[in-house]
């Protein structure tokens, strides 16, 4: 088994650098290459830069009329924050990446000293002309400002949510036009979320991430349309709840919801623009990980009668919740009974995209293989997704644990003695913008990812970084979303708010005390392991690779591994509900990921890993 493990990894290592050395495209053979001496993935092979990322990026919200503007884009760095456009460009970039990333063709820093300017001359389809014209952006880190044929069209803060322009009033004649965006990123040098980025790169904090690094797209939209839906399962009365919120509506305007399972139309209503609607599910199909089954959603916009606007999107019936067993411990419950929840830490990083992966197909294998690999959580570390990330957690069945990027870190005080209620004196004290930021952010994260099912946790804080007004923030989340569970600070300082008590341990599997906190509050532990391998011709860099506990050698490392597994096994029927491995790959100069950063060695098999973790879900509380 083992032997048969290295000569499959030993052929996909070669099939990868082949791949890698062979020429992306010849008429781009001069205009665009990953730039750097670092490691790449196989999937760089695979990049089209005429047409990367060209998947249609908003699963829930779906229209036909839409045009990829991603490809190549003139950019300049130019000293100063935002401002008037560069006269001049220095060359090209390959949006979506950061400039920072291998794949972007540039590889460059930009700084708070700086900003960062794209521009490029796009044709819009002549479908899209005949309609209103919306400019979508996945996601631009951090502040930007976006020009229409010269004309300011607007400006957006937040590295982690998607933002769209109405620019049909700045377009000229004909189909040519010139989009122009700066963006302006302090890294951790400023109060907003970064996440892990830093100026200096080391240890656990990795790469700056600068501008455009989620898809930028056109649609067409009739005057009147759907700008956003928000849907909300209830299993135990078997309804969904559906709200649509409408751009131009009329007097008389209504909204048609249907549910579909399959080609079979489940349940339908009909409601005034505005109005909240119930749709009732019979017999509803829970979703669940062995499970993980989704209805369609239909949403029409109706004006005497007739379809204005229509679009697709999905919905799933579950709940998460949490109650006490027989022996008085909350229990974290899926769909009303206890499903143990493990999974790994993932930062969603890459070598060569950084935040990005560099094909669909990429962004996909992580979900996949973690999954292969009998997990059935995973705690997104930090960092949001694409949207087409959560919808792949959605349909291959694994629940997800969101978390705040955090940011505005320095001054914190960490306490780790789990359960101090006096814990008031290690909040931060942020400023009144710094605070602003968080709450406004925070807010549009939610708002961006309500609809995804596969989402059961939502984690403002991670170890008291940055962390303020945890029980004011904690509560507001609660309430803003009654529908999930709130993991108040991950490892943090800790405060009697929140369904959850989160502690984080390495390298061994630990839990919070049942007996002094169990009856309050889900006892979680949300990170350990971090066992090192550094695989050689994989690593970021060639030595001073680390991990929490480094081994010199798969058998080793199993053994290990298998030995925490052992251990959670006898935590859960004391009270332990979820745990957190760290982490799914190495990342930068951490080797302590199940995979390499590259993907290209799974260090212990899928098949293995699944076997282990199988126990987990086997034990039966009461």
């Amino acid at each position: 088994m083992e032997k048969s493990r290295k000569i499959r990894s030993t052929l996909f290592v070669l099939c990868a650098i082949c791949l890698l050395s062979r020429p992306v495209s010849a008429q781009h053979t001069q205009e665009w290459q990953p730039v750097g001496d670092k490691i790449k993935s196989p999937w760089v092979a695979q990049l089209n830069p005429d047409s990367p990322l060209p998947e249609y990026p908003r699963p829930h919200l779906v229209r036909g009329g839409w045009q990829n503007l991603n490809g190549l884009w003139d950019y300049a760095i130019v000293p100063g924050k935002l401002g008037n456009a560069p006269a001049q460009y220095e060359g090209q970039l390959l949006v979506p990446f950061a400039v920072e990333s291998a794949l972007s063709g540039v590889g460059r820093t930009v700084g708070k000293d700086s900003t960062l300017w794209y521009r490029r001359t796009i044709h819009i389809d002549k479908a899209l002309r005949k309609q209103r014209v919306l400019l979508h952006f996945g996601a631009v880190d951090w502040q930007c400002e976006v020009y229409v044929n010269g004309k300011r069209v607007g400006a957006h803060e937040g590295g982690f949510d998607p933002f769209s322009f109405d620019i049909t009033p700045y377009l000229t004649k004909g189909a040519k036009q010139e989009i122009t965006v700066g963006v302006w990123d302090p890294t951790n040098e400023g109060p907003q979320p970064n996440g892990k980025q830093v100026v200096n790169p080391h240890g656990i904090w990795y790469t700056p991430v600068t501008g455009i690094w989620q898809t930028v797209w056109l649609e067409g939209v009739p005057e009147t349309h759907i700008v956003s839906t928000k849907h909300t399962p209830n299993i135990d009365e078997g309804t969904l709840s559906v709200t649509a919120a409408v751009a131009g509506t009329k007097d008389g305007d209504q909204i048609r919801i249907s549910a579909w399972k399959g080609t079979e139309k489940v349940a339908e209503e009909t409601v005034a623009a505005g109005a909240d609607a119930s749709l009732k599910i019979s017999n509803p199909e829970l979703w669940s990980p062995s499970n993980p089954f989704r209805y369609g959603l239909k949403i029409a916009v109706l004006r005497k009668g007739k379809t204005i606007d229509e679009v697709s999107s999905y919905f799933a019936m579950r709940k998460i919740t949490m109650a006490k067993d027989s022996k008085g411990i909350q229990r974290m419950l899926l769909n009303n009974e206890f499903v143990f929840q493990y999974g790994p830490l993932d930062q969603g990083w890459w070598p060569d995209g950084l935040y990005t992966a560099p094909t669909d197909e990429a962004l996909r294998f992580d979900v996949e293989k973690t999954k292969e690999m009998g997990f059935n959580m995973i705690r997104k570390h930090i960092k949001v997704e694409p949207a087409r990330w959560y919808y792949y957690c959605d349909s291959i069945g694994v629940l997800v644990w969101q978390d705040m990027p955090s940011g505005d870190l320095g001054g914190n005080h960490w306490d780790m003695r789990p359960g101090i209620t006096s814990g008031r004196k290690h909040d931060k004290d942020r400023s009144a913008a710094s605070e602003a930021i968080f709450r406004k952010e925070w807010k549009a994260i939610m708002d961006a990812l309500h609809n995804f099912p596969s989402i059961v946790v939502w984690v403002p804080f991670n170890e008291a970084w940055g962390q303020f007004k945890t029980e004011e923030i904690t509560e507001w989340t609660m309430a803003y979303d009654p529908s999930r569970l709130v993991n108040s600070a991950s490892g943090g300082n800790f405060f009697n708010t929140g369904h959850i008590l989160d502690i984080h341990n390495y390298p061994d599997a630990v839990m919070p005390r049942p007996e002094l906190f169990g009856d309050k509050q889900v006892l979680a532990l949300g990170e350990f392991g971090g066992l090192g391998l550094p695989v050689e011709g994989h690593t970021w860099q060639n030595k001073d690779n680390w991990g929490y506990q480094s081994f010199k050698n798969v058998d080793e490392l199993k053994r290990r591994y298998q030995g925490m597994v052992d251990d959670l096994a006898r935590l859960i029927p004391l009270g332990l509900s979820a745990a957190v491995y760290t982490q799914t790959t190495d990342v930068e100069v951490e080797t302590n990921g199940l995979m390499t950063y590259d993907r290209a060695v799974i260090k212990i098999p899928e098949t293995e890993l699944s076997r282990w973790h199988q126990k987990l879900y086997d034990i039966r509380v009461d």
